[in-house]
């Protein structure tokens, strides 16, 4: 074994947690360049981007990083002491010079620069300048404390310039809501970016310290959701959510092919509400439904969304349901080809077949297949009264996969015992 790498060996061992050895292979191969990194307490995300950036800085001697939290008031006693632990630990706090009126890392030999900045001062971000080089590597701590993706976005727009290469570190812990946007934002596909989540389970306990534990394993038994919420970094809700039992996950060419039974269905939309058009199989047997594609247009005749659905597989062999309101759409899609039929409505049907989907044991979607399926049914939530409580109301927004989903599923929800 060579010395490189028994070194390396020994870094994992010492430094770095279990669950993110492969990804530290990925970020020194600069397999992607955005690394989203989520979890819950104790489970070394943070602790892992800060080694990460310092040892890309010494890899490349061109660049500089730069570590952002949303207020530069709480950066001191957090992130700035969380790489100087990390520059103690790889055995570097010697070449890091500690500066903190700004807070700054500046390397000795090499005057490669950590800064510290606080996102809400944007005007001195967007006029900082290197001595040499380039900022080549960003971390955003705490993400979710952001204001949006367009507000990392904007950042990364003015500091992604100059280099050839760049690493792009977003930590956090995921939000009790679903609907937060730091949670949706994980249902955004992107070749360039990994995303990973982890928890303390996998930490070596002698890191972490018994007590850690033991405060973990009361709550789980005082508070099962506050436990997921807290220590799995589970973004659980607040009780509000409709599908609980829905699980992102990547649907195979395989599955499909074997799926059997393909159940389609359509909400009519042209804008603002877009057509909403949806593809699933259900397993009776494990009560599991699968939604695998989508189709997603605004502002496109009836002529053009049944193009994209027979391009999606729809034809005349198998119905799409579709909703009932719009005959004339209905009879459109059947004249271009779609063998489309109108869903069954009366008193209490939403309510009805929302419940089925609810009820099943779970709703498997493929958010990169179907993105905007996914953000609906993880975000969907049961309004509240004026006085805060939940009611048994459902919104109508933000809900037409979900509807086109319901549709799809009418011949097997609207049969009596289903």
């Amino acid at each position: 074994m060579t010395e490189t790498a028994v070194t390396e060996a020994a870094l994992l061992s010492r430094c770095v947690a279990p669950a993110f050895h492969g990804v530290h292979r990925d970020v020194m191969a600069h397999s992607h360049t955005h690394y989203v990194l989520t979890g819950g307490r104790g489970s070394c995300k943070s602790s892992f981007a800060a080694i990460e950036v310092l040892l890309l800085l010494k890899r490349n001697p061109l660049c500089h990083a730069l570590v952002l939290r949303k207020v530069a008031a709480t950066l001191r006693d957090s992130v700035f002491a969380q790489y100087v632990w990390a520059a103690g630990l790889l055995g570097m706090d010697a070449e890091w010079e500690q500066r903190h009126a700004p807070p700054e890392l500046v390397h000795r030999r090499t005057g490669q620069r950590v800064l510290f900045r606080g996102a809400d001062d944007r005007a001195k971000l967007k006029s900082l300048k290197m001595p040499f080089g380039y900022i080549g590597v960003t971390h955003f701590e705490e993400k979710d404390q952001f204001d949006g993706r367009a507000e990392l976005r904007s950042i990364l727009q003015s500091t992604m310039r100059g280099g050839d290469v760049f690493w792009n570190f977003e930590t956090n812990n995921p939000p009790a809501m679903p609907a937060h946007w730091a949670n949706r934002d994980l249902l955004d596909v992107r070749p360039d970016r990994l995303l990973h989540h982890s928890d303390y389970r996998s930490v070596p306990p002698a890191w972490l310290g018994e007590q850690f534990f033991a405060e973990a394993e009361a709550l789980r038994a005082l508070d099962e959701t506050a436990y997921r919420r807290e220590y799995l970094g589970i973004a659980t809700g607040l009780g509000a959510q409709v599908f609980p039992n829905v699980r992102l996950a990547a649907v195979t060419d395989a599955d499909i092919a074997a799926c059997g039974q393909v159940y389609r269905g359509v909400d009519w939309g042209f804008f603002p509400d877009p057509l909403a058009f949806v593809c699933a199989y259900y397993d009776a047997a494990r009560r599991v439904l699968t939604i695998f594609d989508e189709v997603t247009a605004y502002r496109k005749n009836n002529a053009e969304t049944a193009a994209l659905a027979r391009a999606k597989g729809a034809g005349m062999r198998e119905t799409v349901w579709a909703d009932a309101a719009e005959p004339k759409s209905i009879a459109d899609w059947r004249g271009h080809g779609i063998l489309c039929r109108a869903a069954g409505k009366g008193p209490g049907s939403v309510a009805y077949s929302v419940k089925w989907l609810a009820g099943l044991a779970a709703i498997v979607i493929d958010p990169a297949r179907c993105p905007d399926t996914a953000r609906e049914f993880t975000a969907y939530e049961y309004l509240r009264g004026r006085d805060g409580e939940l009611t048994e109301c459902l919104p109508d927004r933000d809900n037409h996969h979900i509807d086109a989903a319901r549709y799809a599923l009418y011949p097997v929800w609207r049969r009596r015992g289903q």
